[in-house]
Parts: C-alpha cells; sequence; structure tokens
C-alpha cells in the first residue's frame, strides 16, 4: 500500500502545483496582458506545419481602444448575464443540456430509421454549450478543445479564479483581444481590419453584430461572408445591443 499511497501523494502534490501556476498566471494578467493563449499556440502550430506562408493576424488594443459597439454585440451574442453571474451561468447550461438531450434523442431516432431504410448515417448532431465569455476564456487562455470531464471541471476551476482575481472589464478586454475570428485572425482589431478594412474602435453597431454572429464558428462563416444566417443573425443582434449591459 505504500507504493500507491506515496504515488497518491505524488498526483495530488502535482495536481496543487498547476493549479497555483494557474492562479500566478492568472494573477499576473491584472496587470501583463498575456501573450499568447493555448489556442492561439495550437491554432500557431497547425498553419506552420500545414500552411507555412500563411499570415498570422493580431494585435493588443486596450478596453476604451475597442468600439462599444463590439463589446455589446459580442455580450448580446455570446452572453447577455456577463456582468451579473460569477463565471457561470447555471441557467444557460441547463437549457443547454435539455436542448442538447433533445436534439440527440431525435438524431438517434432518425439514424435508426436511416439505417433500416439503407440510408447513409446522418451526421451527429451540433452540440450547444452554454458557456459563458469567462468560461470562453479560461478554455482559451489554458486548455485544449477535447471535451472531457476532466477538462470541463479544470474549466470550472479556472472560471472561478478568473473571476476572483480580474474584474469584468479585465476579463472582457482579454477575451476581445485572443478570440478568434477566422483562420489566424486573433482579436478584435484583426478581425476588424481584416473584415472591414478599419481599427476595432470604429466599428458601426451593424459591423460590430456581424462579427459577434461569426464567434460560434468563424472558420466556417469567414469562407460564407455572404450567409444568409449571418446576416439575419446580425439583424438580431443589433436589435439587442442597446439591452447589453458593459461592465
Amino acid at each position: 500500500m505504500k507504493p500507491l499511497l506515496r504515488w497518491i501523494v505524488l498526483v495530488g502534490l502535482a495536481i496543487l502545483a498547476l493549479q497555483l501556476f494557474f492562479v500566478l498566471r492568472i494573477a499576473a494578467m491584472a496587470a501583463f496582458n498575456p501573450q499568447s493563449t493555448a489556442f492561439e499556440r495550437s491554432e500557431a502550430w497547425r498553419l506552420a506545419t500545414q500552411k507555412p506562408s500563411f499570415r498570422w493576424r493580431q494585435q493588443w488594443r486596450d478596453y476604451p481602444d475597442i468600439s462599444n459597439n463590439l463589446k455589446r454585440a459580442v455580450i448580446a451574442s455570446e452572453d447577455d448575464g456577463f456582468v451579473s453571474h460569477q463565471g457561470v451561468d447555471w441557467g444557460a447550461l441547463e437549457k443547454a443540456w435539455k436542448k442538447n438531450a433533445q436534439v440527440e434523442a431525435r438524431s438517434a431516432r432518425k439514424a435508426a430509421l436511416d439505417t433500416g431504410k439503407g440510408q447513409p448515417a446522418t451526421r451527429p448532431p451540433k452540440v450547444v454549450g452554454g458557456s459563458t465569455i469567462t468560461q470562453q476564456l479560461a478554455k482559451n487562455l489554458f486548455l485544449s478543445g477535447e471535451r472531457t470531464l476532466l477538462r470541463k471541471g479544470q474549466e470550472m476551476v479556472l472560471t472561478l479564479v478568473l473571476e476572483a482575481l480580474l474584474s469584468k472589464q479585465r476579463i472582457l478586454e482579454i477575451y476581445l483581444n485572443s478570440v478568434e475570428w477566422g483562420e489566424g485572425v486573433f482579436g478584435a482589431e484583426a478581425a476588424a481590419q481584416h473584415y472591414f478594412r478599419k481599427s476595432a474602435s470604429q466599428l458601426s453597431p451593424w459591423e460590430a453584430a456581424r462579427l459577434a454572429a461569426m464567434l460560434p464558428r468563424p472558420k466556417h462563416f469567414e469562407k460564407l461572408p455572404q450567409s444568409a444566417y449571418l446576416s439575419e443573425r446580425a439583424n438580431t443582434l443589433v436589435t439587442r445591443m442597446p439591452n447589453a449591459e458593459l461592465p
């Protein structure tokens, strides 16, 4: 039992050391801008190996230098309770879980019918996340994109630490400067320049809404600039933006 106990202690200490590392990294972000995120590094490596000539686009912009239109559009699209929750929107998570269960059940019934008719299998159903801006930032900063309970648990811990050590304004500032808006396009400034040839501080309400509408699938919508869904979603967000509360 002693060797087993020793390994359990060592694993426990390693986990504690990792959490301390995360806490120190997040605490430093109160004063220093992060140079990159885990997701950005993963994408940079992928592009470097698959498309060596690809140009990376990212430029930091401080909170006041990002259009309030974009801030409101992103909050309206991704997390309308951002300023009021403590990092996790339990109501949104519950709705997402119920919706996913219903979609998966319908997909399973359709797959069974298709198999009986000799038709090819249908695509897996789209999973609705229900993650807040803080949760998305926690994942992008430190974690991989795999969907496991262990990764989700770590995401929850990091979310609570982010909310405890950083202001809502700082969380939104880091998020807007690091979120993906296309292949090799990261942050509000790069997105504004890439799609509208202007600074992030000059985005109109509709331009901001269109960028926010891309966020769940930026690389997909980058290839479909005339998407009817994108335009309809942007128009919907424009009507919701006045009600979006800024930190």
